[in-house]
C-alpha cells in the first residue's frame, strides 16, 4: 500500500501542473451531481456522498461556483436534468495487472466502446464484471500535510499542521479520530479508514486542529502485481488513455509501485 499511495501523491502533483483543468473540473462535476442526485440533498453535511465529491473538488482547486452549479445540475429539470449511471469496467492490462476503472455516463455503449478500444490498444483485455475486484479493497483515505503555511506570516513559512508535525501526537490524532491506520508518504501523512468513516475522520482530525489537505474513497490492490520498469510503462499508458476519456472517473490497477517502478514512470 506504501507505494500505491507514494506514487498518488506524486501523479496528484503532477497532474495539478499538467492537466487540463477544464477537462478535470468536468469529471468533478459529474461526480459532484451524480453524488448530490443519489443522495437526495444538495447539502454536504446531510448527504456523505456529496461530502466525500465535494472534498474532492476542492483539493483540485474547484472554484466554489462550478461546485455549486453541479450541485444544482442534479436537481434541474428538462434540458437542465442530469441522468447519469455508474458503471465499471475490469479488464487485465499488459504482465497481467489487474485494472479496475470506474466511469459516470449518459450513454453506456459509448463508454463501454471507448473502455474497450482503450484495453486493446494497450495490449490488455477487457474481463466480465468481478473478474477482478477481488483483487482489491475500497478504502477510505486522508491525505494530511505535515506541514502548512503560517496564515500570520506574510512570508509564507511553514509551520506543524498541529499533531501532524509530530508522528506520536499524530498517531494519537488519528486514534480519537476514528482512523484505521496511517503510513508516511514523505512531507504528507496518508490516514486510511473504513469507506463509510472517511469525512467523519477527516472531520475528527479537524476538530483537532489537523488540516486536511484531501480525502475520499479509493481501491487499495489486496495483492499487488509485479513488472518490470518496461511493463510499468505500458500499464501507465493503458491508465492514462483511459484517465483521457470523459466518463472516467477513476482507473486503479494492481500494479506493485516499488521505488524502481515510480522512478522509471518519472521519467515519462
Amino acid at each position: 500500500m506504501s507505494g500505491h499511495s507514494k506514487w498518488a501523491t506524486t501523479k496528484h502533483r503532477k497532474g495539478a501542473q499538467d492537466a487540463k483543468r477544464s477537462a478535470l473540473f468536468s469529471k468533478l462535476s459529474r461526480n459532484i451531481t451524480v453524488a448530490a442526485r443519489l443522495g437526495n440533498d444538495p447539502n454536504p453535511d446531510n448527504n456523505a456522498s456529496l461530502a466525500a465529491a465535494v472534498a474532492k473538488a476542492r483539493a483540485q482547486s474547484m472554484p466554489k461556483d462550478k461546485i455549486k452549479s453541479a450541485i444544482d445540475k442534479a436537481f434541474g429539470t428538462g434540458a437542465d436534468a442530469a441522468v447519469y449511471e455508474n458503471i465499471v469496467y475490469e479488464g487485465y492490462g499488459p504482465a497481467g495487472v489487474a485494472v479496475y476503472v470506474e466511469c459516470l455516463t449518459d450513454n453506456r455503449n459509448r463508454t463501454a466502446a471507448d473502455v474497450r478500444s482503450a484495453f486493446s490498444h494497450a495490449g490488455g483485455n477487457l474481463g466480465t464484471a468481478g473478474s477482478v475486484s477481488f483483487q482489491f479493497e475500497r478504502k477510505g483515505q486522508v491525505v494530511v500535510a505535515k506541514e502548512i503555511v503560517d496564515p500570520n506570516d506574510k512570508k509564507e513559512n511553514l509551520m506543524a499542521n498541529g499533531a501532524a508535525g509530530d508522528e506520536d501526537e499524530f498517531m494519537m490524532a488519528v486514534a480519537e479520530a476514528g482512523g484505521e491506520d496511517y503510513e508516511d508518504a514523505g512531507d504528507e501523512w496518508i490516514v486510511w479508514t473504513n469507506p463509510g468513516d472517511v469525512m467523519a475522520v477527516s472531520k475528527g482530525l479537524e476538530e483537532q486542529g489537523v488540516e486536511v489537505k484531501g480525502s475520499e474513497v479509493t481501491m487499495v490492490p489486496t495483492t499487488p502485481t509485479a513488472v518490470t520498469p518496461a511493463d510499468a510503462k505500458k500499464v501507465q499508458r493503458l491508465i492514462d488513455r483511459l484517465e483521457e476519456l470523459d466518463d472516467v472517473q477513476d482507473v486503479y490497477s494492481t500494479m506493485d509501485m516499488t521505488d524502481e517502478v515510480i522512478a522509471a514512470l518519472e521519467e515519462e
